[in-house]
């Protein structure tokens, strides 16, 4: 099935590019007029997001690499 897409549609991808854009550059911006004291609360925010997450024990001895490039090249661990 060939889907055509009109004016308007080419008008709304050119609106998202756009939006997108500018939300990038006011992103570098708000990052660049950040206090250090802001900063470092962004920081320990996100650094605290992971006291909230249950991890596997297994990650303890393990990150699953092995096993997952076993996998992505079709053979059994070693």
């Amino acid at each position: 099935m060939v889907t055509r897409f009109g004016e308007r549609e080419y008008g709304w991808v050119e609106q998202w590019k756009a939006a997108a854009e500018a939300l990038a550059d006011r992103r570098r911006l708000d990052l660049r007029l950040m206090s250090e004291d802001e900063a470092l609360a962004a920081a320990e925010n996100l650094l605290s997001l992971v006291e909230t997450v249950a991890l596997n024990p297994a990650r303890r001895s393990s990150s699953g690499l092995v096993e997952q490039q076993a996998i992505l090249h079709g053979r059994s661990r070693a």
